[in-house]
């Protein structure tokens, strides 16, 4: 290739990727903002996840985009921030807002954070009021915000629970998923027991709805009077002091 050619040439293919580049800019002229979402995310998804998890869990935050049809007023100072009552779980949104320019805005990007840790999940089905035992799931990693109900990743806490609802192989063990197990029906004979500094208490009175273990139960008393206490395995009715 000659001289004259090869300039010519060089000059078409800088022309062609200065072309592509503001192609690429008029694109997603909001990259930087989205880049300025994604920065002030990150850590605060790490500081949400420590407080509400209880323990490590690895993030993933999937950002969406800005309308690239949107024209945002010159600013020169943006500031990041969270919705009222916004919370870094699931499908959630961070805000960005002009704080110094002359004209003042607005706008909200979508993004998904996930939280990856371990959990129980599920081999074989359960029918509902079954009691789960260590035979029933096994140990996997998933995204516990997949779903608003907390994972139990504790076996002690779903072990000897009974299940909720009828509950398919695959699924992860979470708190709406299983309940304690009743002790009574309503309108049992029920003893209801009151301990106190060198005294205990006990009568027996009529179950006013199902009791369930470690859970508050209603029971009316031989004199007429309604008490509510917790239910004890023993099927006895505990009642504060």
């Amino acid at each position: 290739m000659n001289r004259p050619a090869l300039r010519l040439f060089l000059t078409v293919s800088f022309g062609l990727v200065l072309l592509a580049a503001a192609a690429g800019a008029r694109a997603n002229p909001n990259a930087g903002l989205e880049q300025m979402a994604r920065d002030f995310l990150q850590p605060a998804v790490e500081q949400a996840l420590a407080e509400q998890a209880g323990m490590p869990l690895r993030a993933e935050v999937v950002m969406g985009e800005l309308d690239s049809r949107l024209r945002l007023a010159p600013c020169n100072g943006i500031e990041p921030f969270l919705p009222p009552n916004g919370r870094l779980w699931g499908r959630s949104r961070v805000g960005l807002r002009c704080v110094d320019g002359p004209t003042r805005w607005s706008v909200y990007l979508p993004v998904t954070v996930k939280a990856f840790g371990p959990a129980w999940v599920l081999k074989a089905a359960v029918p509902a009021g079954d009691t789960l035992t260590q035979e029933h799931a096994g140990r996997a990693e998933v995204d516990w915000a997949a779903h608003p109900s907390m994972v139990l990743a504790l076996p002690e806490r779903w072990i000897g629970q009974q299940a909720a609802y009828a509950l398919t192989p695959g699924q992860v063990i979470r708190e709406n998923m299983v309940r304690a197990p009743q002790a009574f029906e309503a309108g049992t004979p029920v003893k209801v027991s009151a301990n106190g500094n060198g005294f205990a208490v006990t009568v027996v009175g009529q179950a006013l709805n199902a009791g369930h273990v470690g859970q508050a139960a209603r029971v009316r008393l031989p004199s007429g009077k309604v008490v509510s206490g917790t239910v004890r395995a023993d099927q006895t009715v505990e009642l504060p002091l």
